[in-house]
């Protein structure tokens, strides 16, 4: 089997993680009980997974002139993904605040920093869209880049995945490109003003999508007629930070790879639930062994 070709367009940030029994309130200051530094960002945490995953994964985005840039670049690189293409914008990396309580539940704060900087696609940036089987994109970049880049696939023939997270509106250029878009509840309702009880409201904008529901597992539809509930496979939680991450790019790789797309949303629901076993985002992200031991076949 040839290896997938994925390319991510997104943002990269440092992650700085702490614990605490539970998340504090506002005005409220708690102990914490663990600390720890680790590279993140949905576009860099998507890039890793889909190269533990198994695919050629090339990594579109921007870092910052800071010591946190240096350290995001060496990781992202050290995980077998291709950098080279990876822009340095001087000034701040771009910075993640989680605090996860003692129930795997977590509350994120994001300074976008250099990821809001990456616009205006190269034309290498746009070639490497244009050679690869999958391009993942998620919204913590700036759209208009995220849409440049779905365009280019789209005209290429190569599949588009939009991860519509964090929430906010899409323009309708950016969905007409989309082959397979992957949302939260609170994403869906952002998009279509439904959630879990209308899923196919959201084959109204594009024409498959995977709407997934935490620990009831995901549902995956498309305009043929695919109605389906994918269940959760249980697992610990120790932190859900990246599983959603996790998630998203086994599907577009074992989709890349010629699965059925019911059967692809299994396996990334193996990969969302080994990732949630372990604390911080990439650290946590899943190799394709520890998927393939969770993956619960149809």
């Amino acid at each position: 089997m040839r290896q997938t070709r994925v390319v991510v367009v997104g943002s990269a940030n440092m992650d700085l993680v702490a614990t605490a029994p539970a998340l504090p309130r506002p005005g409220e200051t708690l102990l914490g009980t663990d600390f720890v530094t680790v590279p993140g960002g949905k576009g860099a945490n998507q890039a890793v997974a889909a190269a533990r995953a198994g695919a050629a994964c090339a990594f579109l985005g921007a870092i910052g002139s800071d010591s946190f840039g240096v350290t995001l670049r060496a990781r992202i690189t050290a995980a077998g993904v291709d950098t080279g293409q990876l822009r340095v914008v001087y000034g701040a990396s771009g910075v993640a605040l989680v605090m996860v309580n003692a129930d795997g539940e977590n509350a994120i704060l994001v300074t976008p920093g250099a990821n809001g900087a990456f616009t205006g696609l190269t034309e290498a940036e746009l070639a490497a869209v244009r050679d690869a089987d999958v391009l993942v994109a998620q919204l913590e970049v700036p759209v208009e880049t995220v849409t440049a880049a779905a365009l280019a696939a789209r005209a290429a023939g190569t599949r588009v995945v939009l991860n519509a997270a964090p929430a906010r509106p899409v323009p309708a250029e950016l969905l007409a490109a989309v082959d397979l878009l992957v949302v939260n509840e609170n994403e869906a309702r952002a998009l279509t003003g439904r959630g879990r009880d209308e899923p196919r409201a959201l084959l109204d904008l594009v024409p498959r999508a995977v709407l997934t529901l935490g620990a009831e597992g995901a549902w995956y539809g498309d305009r043929d007629g695919a109605d389906v509930h994918v269940p959760a496979v249980k697992v610990d939680v120790v932190d859900s930070t990246g599983a959603g991450d996790a998630f998203t790019a086994a599907l577009a790789v074992a989709w890349g790879e010629g699965r059925d797309l019911v059967d692809a949303v299994r396996w990334a629901a193996a990969a969302g639930a080994a990732c949630a076993r372990r604390l911080g985002a990439s650290v946590a992200l899943p190799r394709r062994a520890e998927i393939d031991e969770l993956y619960v076949p149809g």
